[in-house]
């Protein structure tokens, strides 16, 4: 009996760009060798960055904590190498800007010595915090690409667990490459999910271009419950169609339903991981591994072996290319990410990151970019593309315009970035940067107008103090005028200035004696 079903739903638009996954998914999995040396970013993942635990000079351990998480959304970063600490400073970081950000670099002593955290080998026995605080310690964030501290997504309880294992951008093969070798794994590790979460519902979203994947999960399934009847998990197989990977349409191609804009999964209580994730919190849990490596393709035609490698986090990408690229010219373009949401680096001399799934090595030919776009001609096929129902040709204007409020209200921020618009565009407009920039220029305006509003109010509070210190010595000045009148008039004195005097020679007069007396 089949654990599988097909999806009745669909979403809106999408596209079908060639997939190109054959390239990098008919290998085995291989370890990529220790780099000589790693460039970890303190800042990949989602929320403040970590703050560094060691020194310059330090010798670590791979495994050991090097960078510990810093209020409530933040993530531990680990040692991926053995080595000594040779520097702590802002580095160029893997970044389409080619930007900056402090790194802690180590230097390989080909040891590679390791440490763990202690197995919890029952871990369905334990209380849910124990875990949480586990997957908080293993450093473990969404590898799907969007960095998102695993422990605090997990903290909510939700009816519907899904798993996205859709993978839909063309050339990534990693998600499919762990599903056929680690499906056991993965079973267990879904029902660890399901622990945490209180999920009634848990559901596999997969691309129907993953046949060995689905039988291989499908197998581990009948190996672990022997009948349907028996399973709460269900594994929905999805039409092949970009972006079916993308949180909010695999959650319409899976349960009908739409997230409503501006909101998260959260609030119809459905809960999304990545699969590639899920494994990673079941190591972390029933094997003390944190995340010191991630399984990521390496493809594109220049790859000189095409395949999925298990990397060590913060291997840098020139040392990559001087190891798996066909010809050794500097000015070799290098994909990060998928081709649709990826982005070309600029800068080669930085380390791969947690989210790190994949690396494209293209030739001239492959993925080539329009050199110039057309104007619009206002065909409306964006549209028909867009996989959140936007209107992509009028934020297209509003943000070529800097007309950012009616941006927001064609729902600016509803756009997941993944590009179909700009790949079915006939005058080859890069959309997406576009919208990117307006997004970046509406949060930095936000946050002005935050710093703003924060320094008004200090301004206001400032008055406010100043008034009320202004009133309290005024207070204080009618009050001791009150008690000298008093004392005037309890002395004859009735004209206000000589009892003003005679207060000052008595005042005098009493410390003249205070220091007589000393």
């Amino acid at each position: 009996m089949s654990f599988q079903y097909r999806s009745e739903f669909d979403f809106h638009g999408g596209i079908h760009p060639p997939q190109h996954k054959q390239i990098s998914n008919r290998t085995p999995l291989q370890p990529l060798p220790l780099p000589p040396r790693v460039i970890i970013n303190l800042g990949q993942h989602a929320g403040q960055l970590a703050e560094p635990v060691v020194q310059v000079g330090q010798t670590v351990q791979r495994g050991e904590v090097i960078a510990s998480a810093q209020g409530h959304l933040s993530a531990n970063i680990h040692a991926s190498i053995s080595g000594v600490v040779s520097a702590i400073a802002t580095q160029p970081i893997a970044h389409a800007s080619g930007m900056g950000k402090p790194c802690i670099v180590i230097e390989s002593d080909g040891q590679d010595r390791a440490i763990q955290l202690p197995a919890i080998s029952e871990p369905l026995q334990q209380d849910r915090q124990t875990l949480l605080n586990r997957v908080l310690a293993a450093g473990i964030i969404g590898m799907g690409g969007a960095g998102f501290p695993s422990h605090v997504k997990l903290m909510p309880e939700v009816h519907h667990l899904i798993i996205n294992a859709a993978e839909c951008e063309p050339y990534i093969t990693c998600d499919d490459a762990l599903m056929q070798h680690y499906a056991t794994d993965i079973i267990s590790a879904l029902l660890v999910g399901q622990y945490l979460t209180q999920a009634s519902q848990l559901t596999i979203g997969i691309e129907d271009n993953k046949p060995e994947a689905i039988a291989a999960l499908e197998q581990a399934l009948q190996q672990r419950f022997g009948e349907r009847e028996n399973c709460p998990i269900r594994i929905c197989v999805v039409p092949t169609k970009y972006p079916s990977g993308g949180e909010k349409q695999l959650i319409e191609l899976i349960t009908g339903k739409q997230v409503p804009s501006r909101q998260l999964p959260l609030s119809l209580g459905i809960i999304v991981h990545n699969v590639a994730t899920l494994l990673a919190i079941y190591r972390a849990i029933t094997m003390g591994e944190p995340v010191t490596e991630r399984l990521m393709t390496i493809t594109g035609n220049r790859a000189l072996q095409p395949g999925n490698y298990w990397t060590r986090i913060g291997t840098p990408i020139d040392w990559i290319l001087s190891q798996h690229c066909r010809e050794q010219d500097p000015n070799q373009a290098v994909i990060v990410g998928g081709p649709m949401m990826g982005f070309r680096l600029p800068n080669h001399a930085v380390g791969t990151e947690k989210s790190t799934n994949c690396l494209i090595f293209p030739d001239q030919q492959e993925l080539a970019q329009p050199t110039q776009s057309l104007p619009c001609i206002r065909c409306g096929v964006c549209a028909e593309a867009c996989p959140a129902s936007l209107l992509p040709q009028q934020l297209y204007w509003f943000a070529r315009s800097e007309n950012f409020s009616q941006a927001q209200e064609y729902n600016l921020f509803d756009c997941i970035e993944c590009g179909a618009c700009a790949y079915v565009c006939p005058s080859e407009i890069p959309l997406v940067h576009y919208y990117r920039f307006a997004k970046s220029e509406i949060k930095h305006q936000d946050a002005e107008k935050a710093r703003a509003a924060e320094a008004r109010k200090r301004h206001e509070f400032r008055e406010l103090r100043l008034a009320r210190e202004k009133a309290e010595r005024a207070e204080r000045h009618r009050k001791a005028a009150e008690a000298r009148k008093q004392a005037a008039q309890q002395q004859g004195v009735t004209d206000e200035k000589k009892a003003t005097i005679a207060d000052a020679v008595a005042r005098a007069k009493a410390r003249k004696r205070e220091q007589e007396s000393k």
